[in-house]
């Protein structure tokens, strides 16, 4: 497994996030430490990847590998080969490439992005 290496002390908060991306019932808050780019996702009731993020990036699916963490809420992943997973508070994710997203449930999905949090929800 390779390893990755800190070269230096780096403290940011995503509460004043350097960017912040909103596409519908979406505020993603970025924060850059040294060379890694971290995210907040928050998703609002209703939330679904192919109505709020396939507008703006223009593919048929996400196109995103992600790894995370989620704090709250509950998020359906189904990929395109038709498995799917759940995601709740407390769990940690690795969601490949080729797949959609909905929020289940009344409360706002939130997670933590340690690897798709500089190209999510950009423009194509």
């Amino acid at each position: 497994m390779p390893t990755n290496t800190v070269t230096g002390l780096s403290v940011k908060s995503l509460d004043e996030p350097e960017e912040k991306r909103q596409p519908a019932k979406s505020a993603i808050d970025i924060s850059t430490v040294s060379d890694y780019t971290i995210g907040r996702f928050s998703f609002e009731k209703g939330w679904s990847w192919s109505e709020s993020i396939k507008p703006v990036v223009k593919t048929d699916s996400c196109q995103n590998s992600h790894v995370g963490y989620c704090l709250a809420g509950t998020l359906e992943v189904q990929l395109t080969s038709g498995e799917t997973a759940t995601i709740k508070a407390g769990d940690t994710f690795a969601i490949p490439p080729g797949h959609d997203a909905r929020v289940l449930g009344d409360d706002n999905f939130v997670s933590i992005e340690f690897l798709s949090a500089a190209t999510y929800a950009k423009p194509a």
